[in-house]
């Protein structure tokens, strides 16, 4: 008995600038492999591989594992880049046959030149190789594109949560239902059912919180082995882009797809009540300095490096120094050259400094400060989602007129308060507190913040969902529409 497993993830932003090539793969991924080892490395889909070696050696299946290779969230994959990882994982599985299942760690949203669904490509291919008996399970980000070609060629289980804190119990979902199907306990059949919505759901907070508790309460009764509920991922030029269904059923596929539509129509339901409020950075700012005490935690939601921006827009920078505002905090701007010219200064040199900026016009112009160098760190890392550390690489923190800024040399969206206080700087002091993420942030910083605020400045992950400039999408979608089933 074998089972087959890899991970090949990432997450495009078909507008970003920031181009994803082989180093974006391999230079300083300590968990990019394909030697079948399992490095004591958390993350970047080890954690993943880790979780089903386990599990399938405790159940008595030979484990052979390909490539486990990811990387940050930037615009699409080079056309040769991308096939050469695919090919290889692809060349690994043919070597390793006959196997009795395969169980891959896929993101969903991945784009290369040529191939608008990369994952559709990869599990078509796999399912040719493997033949037509043999279950594959693919583990998904929630903010994935799911199309007839994953859920015609695989079992798909997707997390649940954003933040993503379950990628290792959805790992444990899809094993068992591959290992169940191969020792023919079951006959899981997918169905997929298409909601024509784009947005964003915040699990932690309601209605969002309690749907997701009523699906799980779903989950092996009557039949159904699981249920996905897919966002989708909004920042990609895609034809099936917005949020999808996907259910798991043991041999009644009307079954999963009438559940799937039924689960549709409650999640239409609460739509405009699971909309979040975004300030626009003037507001934002007005609110904290309102507030009787910090910190106040603003997200700076479209320099998200998370979904493929640059990470070194100056929008609320620029107007917290234009205001005077003092005792704040942000972070974390991607810029190597300007973390070079600290760590040259020195620790408590005092110089002028250029921020920022430097992707184009989604990052707005640089701003020129006087800083103070406070802390340089080589190596600096944050907690990362999956338990590990998320590499920052050399990292500087600078205060500017009571502005403190951590500038990084390696692109990376802000988890968790360490990304801050790894440097030296401290929060609990802070009023304000600025972060370049979208929602992964939230289960660090909600604990030590007064409020969490989200912001609507310009870049390249923003959340007017109604103007996305898509020209792929020939259907309808909400909000674009008020309803996108309406006849005609």
């Amino acid at each position: 008995m074998k089972l087959f497993t890899a991970a090949f993830l990432t997450e495009t932003n078909t507008w970003s600038p920031v181009p994803t090539g082989m180093n974006a793969f391999k230079v300083d991924k300590p968990f990019y492999r394909r030697d079948g080892s399992l490095q004591p490395v958390v993350g970047g889909g080890n954690g993943v591989l880790a979780a089903w070696r386990k599990r399938g050696e405790a159940d008595g299946f030979g484990i052979v594992e390909s490539i486990c290779a990811t990387t940050e969230p930037s615009g699409p994959i080079v056309t040769a880049v991308y096939e050469e990882l695919r090919d290889t994982l692809l060349n690994d599985l043919r070597a390793a046959l006959p196997v009795d299942g395969v169980l891959l760690f896929l993101h969903g949203a991945m784009v290369a030149y040529g191939y608008d669904d990369c994952e559709g490509d990869v599990l078509k291919r796999a399912r040719e190789i493997v033949g037509p008996n043999v279950p594959i399970g693919v583990e998904l980000d929630l903010h994935c594109h799911l199309t007839d070609d994953i859920c015609n060629s695989a079992l798909p289980v997707i997390f649940k949560e954003y933040p993503h804190i379950d990628g290792i119990e959805r790992a444990h979902e899809l094993y068992d239902i591959v290992r169940d199907a191969i020792a023919g306990k079951t006959k899981p059949v997918v169905a997929l059912h298409d909601c024509r919505m784009v947005g964003m759901w915040r699990t932690p907070v309601e209605p969002t919180k309690s749907f997701v508790a009523r699906m799980q309460s779903l989950e092996g009764k009557d039949g159904i082995l699981s249920i996905s509920f897919g966002h989708g991922f909004p920042w990609a030029d895609v034809a099936e882009v917005g949020a999808k269904f996907v259910v798991i059923a043991d041999g009644d596929k009307a079954k999963a797809a009438a559940l799937a539509a039924q689960l549709h129509q409650e999640v239409w339901a609460f739509r405009n009540e699971a909309v979040t409020p975004h300030d626009t950075i003037d507001e934002a700012i007005d609110f904290a300095l309102a507030q009787p005490e910090g910190p106040i935690v603003l997200a700076d939601v479209a320099d998200n490096a998370g979904g493929g921006a640059p990470s070194d827009s100056t929008f609320v920078l620029r107007r917290l120094v234009e205001r005077g505002v003092t005792n704040a905090a942000i972070g974390c701007f991607w810029d190597p050259i300007a973390v070079s010219f600290c760590a040259e200064a020195g620790e408590g040199a005092s110089f002028d400094l250029r921020i920022g900026g430097k992707s184009g016009p989604v990052s707005g112009q640089p701003i020129d400060l006087r800083v103070t160098v406070r802390k340089i760190v080589e190596n600096h890392t944050q907690k990362g989602l999956g338990g590990g550390r998320a590499q920052y690489g050399t990292s500087a923190w600078v205060e500017a007129n009571g502005i403190h800024i951590i500038l990084t040399s390696k692109r990376q969206q802000v988890f968790n308060p360490d990304a801050f206080t790894g440097t030296g700087c401290t929060l609990a002091d802070k009023r304000i507190v600025v972060v370049k993420s979208m929602q992964h942030f939230y289960a660090g910083f909600a604990p030590i913040a007064k409020a969490v605020r989200y912001v609507a400045a310009p870049g390249t992950v923003g959340a007017d969902f109604v103007n996305l400039p898509y020209t792929k999408v020939t259907r309808s979608f909400w909000p674009r529409v008020a309803d996108p089933f309406a006849p005609g």
